[in-house]
C-alpha cells in the first residue's frame, strides 16, 4: 500500500494546515441566524415544469454520487455497509439503482451513478456491482485518498514504522471527495458530457433520492453549492447546522463549539436545523476551487489506536465546503428526506409496516399521524444484523408505537402489535419470547406472566 503524487501532496497540505493551527475560531457573538435566502424553506421552492422534455434536460445535467467507504462493521456484517439487505431482500446499493433506473426510463434521461469507495470497500464493491451489468444506469466507482495515520506522540506517519498493512492507512472523510473526484479523472469526464451538478450522499440515508425541485432551483439561481438541512428533533442535537457567519453560509460543528455553548448548540430553540448531509454541488465550481487549493474545510482529528499505539487520523467533511463556494445555500427539506440506517434499531422501522416499499423508494405510511418515528432502544443482543434477525419471526406492527425499549434474551412471534410505550425486559439469565399475534399497549413486561 502506498499512496499517488496527487495523494501526498495532499496529505503534506492536510497535515501542515492542522500544525500550523490555523483552526479557524468561531466568535460566538458574530454567529447569526441564517433568512430564507440563505436556508431557502422546500415548500417556497418552484414547482418543476410539468413537461417530460424539460425534466429529461434537467435530469441528463445531474450525477448521483454515494459515499460508499464504509464498512457494516458496527452492525455485525462483513463487506461495504451498502449491501446491508434493508428490505423484501433489497440492499441499499440494490434500491439506489433501481430508483435511478425508474427515473432514466422514465424520461429517457441518463443519469449516472457514481460510487465514491475507500480502500476498505473497493475489491468487494467492483465485485458486487456485476450483477448491475444489464441495468440502464451507468456505473462508476472511484476511490478516495488513502493517507497514512500518523503517531500522536512525534506526527510521523505509522507507516514509516514498519507498519505496512491495511492498518498504517485510513481514508481521510468525506471532505475527500471533491479532490478525489478531480484526482480519478471522473470530474472532467463528466464535466465534457455536459453533467453540470452531482448530488452527493450518504449511501446508508434512505431518504437522499433524487430531487427535480431541488435541481431546478440552483440552476435557475445558479447556486453552486446547496446542503440539505432539516428541523432538529431532540434526537438530533449533535448534528451540524448552517449559521451566518461575516456575511457567509457555513457549517457549525458540535467540535468547533467552546465548552461554554455546547448546551446553547444542542438547544433546538437558538438552532432549528441540522446537515442531512445531502449535498447538491456543480461540477465546474468543484474543478475550479480544487485546482485553486481554496477548500481548507475545517481540519477533526480524530484520535484512534493501532496495536497501543495512540495515532491520529486528520479528516474533512464534505459540509464544511460550503463556505468556498458562490451563491451557496441551505434548503430545509422534510424529514423523510432523512432516513439514516446507523443500527439495528433503524432497521426495525424501515423494515416494519411504518413503511413500505414502491419503485425503490421506502416511502412512509400515511396511517401513522405523528410526524416523528418512535424512538427504538435495544440490548446488544439486537446489535448484529444476524442476531436481530434471528429474534423476530416477523417485525412487529408499530404503526401507534411512541417508544420501545428491549432489555435482555427477547424474542419476538409473529404478527405482534406494539402501540404507544412499551418496554420488555428479560430477568438475566432467562429467555422471554413474546408469543405469536400479542397486542402490548402502553406496557412493562417483565416476564411471561404479563403477557
Amino acid at each position: 500500500m502506498g499512496c499517488s503524487e496527487n495523494e501526498k501532496s495532499g496529505f503534506i497540505n492536510l497535515v501542515s494546515r492542522y500544525l500550523s493551527g490555523e483552526a479557524q475560531h468561531v466568535e460566538w457573538s458574530k454567529i447569526q441566524t441564517p433568512t430564507d435566502e440563505v436556508v431557502v424553506p422546500y415548500d417556497s421552492l418552484a414547482p418543476v415544469p410539468n413537461d417530460p422534455a424539460e425534466t429529461k434536460k434537467l435530469l441528463d445535467k445531474l450525477v448521483v454520487l454515494k459515499l460508499n467507504g464504509g464498512l457494516g462493521t458496527t452492525m455485525g456484517c462483513t463487506g461495504p455497509k451498502s449491501v446491508i439487505e434493508v428490505r423484501n431482500g433489497l440492499t441499499f446499493l440494490d434500491l439506489i439503482v433501481i430508483q435511478i433506473e425508474n427515473l432514466n426510463s422514465k424520461y429517457g434521461c441518463n443519469v449516472p451513478l457514481l460510487l465514491m469507495n475507500s480502500f476498505n470497500t473497493h475489491d468487494d464493491t467492483q465485485k458486487i456491482i456485476e450483477k448491475y451489468k444489464g441495468s440502464n444506469v451507468d456505473i462508476h466507482t472511484f476511490n478516495q485518498s488513502q493517507y497514512p495515520r500518523l503517531v500522536a506522540e512525534d506526527y510521523l506517519p505509522l507507516p514509516s514504522k514498519g507498519r505496512t498493512d491495511k492498518d498504517g492507512w485510513y481514508p481521510p472523510g468525506h471532505g475527500d471527495v471533491f479532490p478525489s473526484l478531480k484526482n480519478s479523472g471522473k470530474l472532467d469526464a463528466l464535466i465534457a458530457q455536459g453533467k453540470e451538478y452531482v448530488f452527493v450522499a450518504n449511501s446508508d440515508n434512505l431518504g437522499a433520492v433524487v430531487d427535480l425541485q431541488i435541481l431546478n432551483h440552483l440552476i435557475q439561481n445558479k447556486n453552486e453549492y446547496c446542503m440539505e438541512v432539516t428541523p432538529k428533533t431532540l434526537a438530533d442535537v449533535k448534528g451540524g447546522t448552517l449559521i451566518s457567519y461575516e456575511g457567509k453560509v457555513q457549517l457549525l460543528e458540535i467540535a468547533q463549539v467552546p465548552d461554554e455553548h455546547v448546551n446553547e448548540f444542542k438547544s433546538i430553540q437558538k438552532f432549528k436545523i441540522f446537515n442531512t448531509n445531502n449535498l447538491w454541488v456543480n461540477l465546474k465550481a468543484i474543478k475550479r476551487l480544487v485546482e485553486a487549493n481554496a477548500l481548507k474545510m475545517e481540519i477533526i482529528p480524530n484520535p484512534k489506536e493501532v496495536d497501543g499505539i495512540k495515532v491520529l487520523q486528520l479528516e474533512t467533511a464534505a459540509g464544511a465546503a460550503i463556505r468556498f463556494f458562490d451563491h451557496a445555500i441551505g434548503i430545509n427539506v422534510p424529514r423523510s428526506r432523512f432516513l439514516p440506517v446507523k443500527a439495528t434499531s433503524d432497521l426495525l422501522l424501515v423494515q416494519s409496516d411504518l413503511y413500505t416499499l414502491v419503485d425503490g423508494f421506502v416511502l412512509r405510511n400515511k396511517a401513522r399521524k405523528d410526524p416523528s418515528n418512535p424512538s427504538i432502544e435495544l440490548g446488544p443482543e439486537f446489535k448484529k444484523v444476524g442476531n436481530f434477525l434471528s429474534r423476530f419471526k416477523s417485525i412487529p406492527s408499530i404503526i401507534e408505537l411512541d417508544s420501545l425499549k428491549v432489555v435482555g434474551d427477547v424474542s419476538f412471534g409473529a404478527g405482534v402489535v406494539l402501540k404507544g410505550k412499551v418496554t420488555i425486559s428479560a430477568k438475566p439469565g432467562t429467555k422471554l419470547a413474546v408469543p405469536d399475534n400479542a397486542v402490548i399497549a402502553n406496557k412493562e413486561i417483565n416476564g411471561p406472566e404479563d403477557f
